[in-house]
């Protein structure tokens, strides 16, 4: 039968150096080993040496998007003065939690700020890459921009539910129906292809 798994907390004592020595997710001090996270407590030993003592997490820490980030994000709604997103991934690496984000009207573009209308930048559920300009709190979400000519709305659905086709940097056509639509368009590099 397996040993009952043994969970600790962190700054708990868990053995005197004599015992064991110390292995990941664990710190030394005064002779004794502690624990530096909260998880189950194992003990592995090589060939009759000293067992490791390591505190592992049962699972890994969540990645968080970080201010200069380029991250993936879905449109969810739109009004004069902003959209709100949700984020998806960070990078190339998606998020077990989506957080919320928010694209200001003067984040869309760098360049006449005055003149950007959120309708003719973003639809609810765009898929848009977006920088990471401020962290948020437990009340606001994080601040977008796609002020740059790598991001923008990568993924768009036209009314009659077709993938559009970016035609210009403010334009999308559906390829079914030949209507154009206005958007702030990414000019996606090469990298982010997938073939």
């Amino acid at each position: 039968m397996a040993p009952p798994v043994r969970y600790c907390i962190p700054g708990e004592r868990l053995c005197n150096l004599e015992e064991g020595s110390p292995g990941s997710g664990t710190y030394t001090r005064h002779g004794y080993i502690f624990s530096s996270l909260a998880g189950c407590l194992t003990k592995s030993s090589d060939n009759g040496a000293l067992p490791v003592i390591s505190v592992m997490r049962e699972t890994e820490s969540q990645l968080l998007p970080d201010v200069g980030a380029i991250v993936t994000c879905k449109v969810s709604s739109i009004n004069s003065r902003f959209a709100k997103v949700h984020i998806l991934y960070v990078g190339s690496t998606p998020l077990k939690n989506s957080f919320r984000g928010t694209i200001r009207k003067e984040d869309v573009r760098a360049t006449e700020k005055d003149k950007v209308e959120i309708y003719k930048s973003f639809r609810p559920g765009d898929i848009v890459l977006a920088k990471v300009i401020s962290l948020g709190d437990a009340q606001s979400n994080y601040l977008l921009t796609t002020a740059e000519n790598e991001l923008g709305v990568v993924v768009a659905h036209s009314e009659s539910g077709v993938q559009m086709v970016p035609i210009s940097w403010c334009e999308m056509q559906c390829p079914k129906t030949h209507t154009k639509e206005f958007r702030k368009v990414a000019r996606v590099q090469p990298e982010f292809l997938q073939t």
